[in-house]
């Protein structure tokens, strides 16, 4: 008990069980958004290195900078630019920490489909673009989605910091009614519903990729 309330108070739970379903959404929302815009630009990025191989060094540069930056420090820059309770400030915080995991992803499942599947290819007439479509983007799917399965879930874990500049989330249990008014359950449900989603987002992108990949589950098998 703490403060005459129960450890684990189910009647809580029971009663705010919109709210806390509500907060669910807006995490899943707010982490699609942030990885979709993320990987977006990290293709974009990707493509451009690979064109001018002097660009490789500065993208990776700046992407890595941002990843190291602490959030909350990332938040005060951004605040005064963007504002407080903003989703554009937490989207760009959110999606600056995807674009690091997601270049190298792409850029090695790029870089990793061997010279000979590509001369193949433009032997029998592809152009740039059906190469890398037709032929490139399949075989670097599997390092591409094992990319976006990290962002993921560390995005997942990033939103609930999110609540400390005022954006709805599970976070928004942890931090505006757990630690505000000391109540654990609070804490409980917000950082286990973090959990869960993360456990059941890599679980997804995991059968996504067995599903857009079978070549490569048939490979594993035979070796």
């Amino acid at each position: 008990m703490t403060d005459g309330r129960p450890l684990v108070d189910v009647e809580w739970i029971v009663s705010n069980v919109d709210d806390i379903w509500q907060r669910t959404v807006d995490h899943v929302v707010l982490t699609v958004l942030a990885v979709g815009i993320g990987l977006l630009i990290s293709f974009a990025l990707a493509l451009l290195v690979r064109r001018y191989r002097w660009l490789a060094g500065p993208v990776l540069g700046i992407t890595g900078t941002l990843y190291t930056i602490p959030s909350l420090a990332l938040f005060a820059l951004l605040i005064p630019i963007t504002g407080i309770r903003s989703i554009l400030t937490a989207e760009i915080a959110l999606v600056s920490y995807t674009l690091l995991i997601l270049l190298r992803n792409i850029l090695a499942g790029l870089e990793g489909v061997p010279p000979e599947v590509r001369e193949a290819a433009r032997g029998m007439g592809f152009s740039a673009w059906q190469l890398l479509w037709r032929v490139e983007l399949p075989i670097a799917l599997p390092v591409i989605i094992a990319g976006v399965r990290i962002a993921t879930v560390t995005t997942i874990g990033l939103v609930t910091v999110t609540a400390l500049i005022g954006i709805q989330s599970l976070g928004s249990l942890i931090v505006n009614i757990g630690l505000a008014q000391f109540f654990f359950t609070a804490v409980l449900i917000g950082a286990s519903g973090a959990v869960v989603l993360a456990i059941a987002a890599d679980l997804g992108l995991s059968a996504l990729q067995r599903l857009l990949t079978p070549w490569s589950r048939s490979r594993a098998t035979a070796t």
